[in-house]
């Protein structure tokens, strides 16, 4: 299928693929899938290809990634304005948010702009602060060289080893990040850079959230993200995965589609309960 451009009010062009069962009738919500820093909406062909025979999956590229067009730098409230007009464009009643680390900060600002337009939030190798501090600045130095200078063998291999962890082939990810223009990661590095935390606005998220962490994650710890659940007024089931990287649900996908399911199916528990759809 043919990727689709949705235009948002903010001036953007939004890559979409919108994917699911045949008879188009899919069994309960619609599923949102935002991808994190670097990376794109193929991130989540492991989750789309287990969601799809029962399930409409819509999997973007945010401003600064993949195949979307965008003017200039941005923040990810912009980007949780792309996600809301995504859902406008689609007509998507009730959505499931997938948001796997930058695409949960996009998820959490989506659910306070909007309160009451998701059916509930997936956190996924994400936190709500600013962006972590890490023991040095090699990844501030390995950055700015990137945007300077392009990226080498030396970079490629960093950002695989910070994102992706074992198990993952490496090999298409770095073609991924060797087909960024110096724009994508220049603005998609600033809009990380400027992250406003959120933990104040966390008792404001009256959705279910559920929460998904490997605990070898580098790039944000599971403790960080532990956090959430911790101050959000509806938490909901919290899955620690042995071994997981930042890409957890790459390296550990039946782990992590499980979770998301056991989700879901309590989502729809809820709906009857209440007599919602």
């Amino acid at each position: 299928m043919p990727v689709r451009l949705i235009a948002s009010p903010g001036g953007a062009q939004l890559a979409v693929d919108d994917t699911g069962p045949a008879d188009g009738d899919a069994d309960g919500p619609v599923l949102m899938f935002s991808h994190g820093y670097m990376m794109n909406r193929q991130m989540f062909a492991p989750q789309v290809e287990h969601f799809r025979a029962r399930y409409r999956c819509v999997t973007w590229d945010a401003r600064g990634h993949g195949d979307t067009r965008w003017d200039g730098p941005f923040d990810y409230w912009d980007s949780a304005r792309d996600l809301l007009a995504i859902c406008d464009a689609l007509d998507l009643a009730r959505v499931v948010h997938v948001g796997m680390s930058q695409g949960g900060l996009v998820g959490m600002r989506a659910a306070l702009l909007q309160p009451g337009g998701l059916a509930g939030l997936v956190q996924l190798a994400t936190q709500a602060g600013a962006m972590p501090e890490g023991p040095d600045d090699s990844f501030a130095r390995m950055i700015g060289d990137w945007i300077d200078h392009g990226p080498d063998a030396e970079k490629l291999e960093f950002l695989a080893s910070f994102i992706l962890g074992p198990g993952v082939d490496h090999a298409t990810w770095h073609q991924h990040w060797r087909d960024m223009t110096q724009a994508q990661v220049r603005d998609a590095t600033g809009a990380l850079m400027t992250i406003d935390p959120l933990w104040h606005r966390l008792g404001e998220v009256a959705l279910p959230v559920a929460t998904i962490h490997g605990l070898a994650d580098i790039a944000t710890s599971h403790e960080l993200g532990l956090r959430t659940p911790a101050a959000v007024p509806d938490p909901r089931g919290v899955t620690l995965i042995e071994g997981g990287p930042h890409a957890v649900n790459l390296t550990h996908p039946a782990q992590v589609n499980r979770a998301i399911e056991e989700f879901l199916q309590e989502i729809a528990a809820d709906s009857g309960a209440t007599g919602g759809r």
